[in-house]
């Protein structure tokens, strides 16, 4: 089962989803908002992608944060940052057959797919 992990209002997120809605790729939607986000799933979006993959320093979330929040980023600091605020992590996050990829394109979205096994 492919899981898309994001927020649902998110205009990337939506561009994500309708590709997969064309590509008749079946996958379950995962809201932080809504389902909720664990310090257990955190980590293993870090583990397989990085904490700097997964914080979002362009969105407007991460810019209403002090400085101090944004000083001496670290790992631990940017997974509690995270976890406080779901909005801070880029959209979305795939997970399809063990494999994760961060952020949307056609393009990376299609040699993802095209990389996967079938099996």
């Amino acid at each position: 089962m492919t899981l898309l992990y994001g927020i649902k209002n998110c205009d990337t997120m939506k561009k994500a989803r309708a590709y997969l809605e064309q590509q008749n790729q079946p996958y379950q939607f995962w809201d932080y908002r809504v389902d909720g986000l664990t310090a257990e799933l955190l980590a293993s979006f870090c583990q397989q992608l990085g904490w700097q993959a997964l914080l979002n320093t362009r969105g407007t979330t991460y810019r209403a944060l002090s400085d101090a929040d944004k000083a001496d980023m670290t790992e631990q600091k940017a997974r509690q940052l995270m976890l406080a605020q779901p909005a801070l992590i880029k959209r979305p996050v795939l997970v399809h057959q063990q494999r994760y990829l961060v952020g949307f394109s056609t393009s990376a979205y299609q040699e993802f797919f095209a990389a996967t096994p079938t099996a």
